[in-house]
């Protein structure tokens, strides 16, 4: 009866981004994976995205085939109608529909640099297309998922555009919020260009300090909001942790859950990557010693016994880089070496090309993101640090757990979730401080570096780290179960 059952769940997933054809951070990670795995579940899960520089050619490269839907999707927006194409890819069995429409998606880097009716209009017309879609493709969701600002417009489409809020009865709605950080403030005028009415500018709706912000929006008109990990939604209750929103997300709790993201373990695993040297897992580690042999050759360094740090991520404060290479300045020499790679603002990437010149024998830095080097770097090195200011989630320390790299993490959001401290545990995965400062930073380094230095306890760790299991089905059967509430009416709000 549970698989019939599950055959009748139709969830369309709404995204600006989607690995591998674009992926400008997590969520086109997420979105790669989790419809994928609610499919191997038995949910009929689809996806619907833009045609963005480079999506159309990497799925040529990748080999998968592509067809055009004979109508065009039509959506007004600003007095002018829109039209783009509607192309379907099977992925392995998931069905991605591509919204080709080379006017509004010529943004290589997918995001806008600032928000205005015109910036934000691709964002919109994605949103809109979504409820526009069962009429080109003959195929109706009963559940929409969207993701963060970029397509909270749908639910406020359904519950205050003029023409679509009579389609509203028609679907289930679920917001997931995967970084709070970014709302989607724009003027007011922008909604009336959209086809809403005066009611969508309200304390209650989307007005935020004389502004309208979407995902407030987005919140309030959906039927479920999920975070990416429980510890978040419970962040975003806080006034540190809400960005302004914290007061809505705590009245709106009864519809708030957290569901912690997993990994693909198809694509992030010692055993199966075909990116290493060596291959190797908890029965035969001899593998992750000719990594960490191949990652030192490649910075140029001989091995000296030290512990190879290493910080995989966006260069950006959120991230903690501030305290992060404060820590490692100090920690640099005698106590271990470091391997950063990632990109974001140019202060700090010219920081870590600072600290490569100072310190060419202890600090490799590789500025921007190279799957191959991630690969190698995640195997070779002994430790990860990632001492977020906040986390929504985080994808690196489940993946550095997986390749036997123990994280030292801060006490925040998705890390608290997937992280064990080893020093209060013997079950423990990793090493946690809370206090946001680069002294708490390197004292949790300084206890990781300790045990590197014990052979049987780095052993016990490394085996707890590689035995976590972040794979998606947990996620998914939690998702599953939200949905099947939502469409039951046993969702509390």
């Amino acid at each position: 009866m549970e698989g019939l059952l599950s055959t009748e769940r139709k969830v369309l997933h709404i995204t600006p981004e989607m690995a591998p054809f674009a992926k400008q951070g997590g969520l086109g990670d997420v979105l790669g994976s989790l419809p994928k795995a609610m499919l191997a579940a038995g949910v009929d899960a689809r996806v619907l995205m833009p045609a963005f520089p480079g999506v159309l050619e990497s799925a040529e490269r990748l080999g998968y085939a592509i067809s055009k839907l004979p109508d065009r999707v039509y959506v007004a927006l600003d007095w002018r109608v829109y039209s783009a194409a509607v192309l379907q890819v099977d992925v392995d069995g998931l069905v991605v529909y591509i919204l080709e429409q080379p006017e509004l998606y010529n943004n290589p880097k997918i995001y806008p640099m600032s928000l205005n009716l015109e910036t934000v209009t691709p964002f919109a017309f994605l949103s809109m297309a979504g409820l526009e879609l069962p009429g080109n493709t003959g195929w109706k969701p009963d559940i929409i998922h969207v993701h963060d600002w970029f397509t909270s417009i749908l639910p406020i489409a359904l519950r205050w555009h003029r023409h679509y809020r009579a389609m509203r009865p028609d679907y289930d709605v679920v917001l997931t919020v995967h970084n709070l950080a970014y709302q989607g403030v724009v003027e007011q005028s922008v909604l009336s260009a959209w086809g809403l009415t005066s009611e969508a500018f309200s304390m209650d709706s989307m007005e935020f300090y004389g502004q309208a912000n979407i995902l407030k929006g987005g919140i309030i008109a959906s039927d479920a909001v999920t975070t990416v990990s429980p510890h978040y939604s419970w962040d975003i209750q806080t006034t540190d942790g809400g960005f302004g929103l914290h007061g809505l997300f705590s009245s709106l709790r009864g519809k708030l859950t957290g569901i912690l993201n997993g990994i693909d373990y198809d694509v992030w695993h010692p055993d199966i990557d075909a990116g290493l040297p060596a291959k190797y897992d908890t029965d035969d580690m001899s593998g992750k010693a000719l990594c960490r042999q191949r990652l030192l050759e490649h910075c140029g360094w001989i091995d000296d016994g030290r512990p190879i740090i290493l910080f995989v991520g966006r260069l950006v404060q959120q991230k903690g880089v501030d305290i992060l290479f404060t820590a490692i300045e100090r920690m640099l020499g005698e106590s271990c070496r470091a391997v950063v790679i990632g990109s974001g603002l140019p202060q700090y990437e010219d920081w870590a090309r600072e600290l490569s010149t100072l310190y060419p024998e202890n600090f490799w830095c590789f500025i921007g993101f190279g799957e191959d080097i991630a690969h190698l770097a995640y195997a070779g090195a002994d430790i990860l640090l990632m001492p977020s200011l906040f986390e929504p989630c985080g994808l690196s320390q489940m993946i550095a757990m997986a390749y036997g790299t123990i994280p030292v993490v801060r006490n925040t959001g998705g890390l608290s979730d997937s992280v064990i401290d080893f020093d209060s545990s013997p079950d423990g995965t990793g090493f946690i401080f809370s206090d946001y400062t680069a002294e708490e930073l390197a004292q949790a380094a300084y206890r990781a570096m300790d045990t590197f230095g014990d052979k049987d306890r780095w052993s016990l760790v490394m085996r707890n780290a590689m035995t976590s299991n972040f794979s998606w089905a947990a996620s998914t059967a939690a998702y599953i179960s939200l949905y099947d509430n939502l469409r039951s009416g046993n969702l509390l709000t």
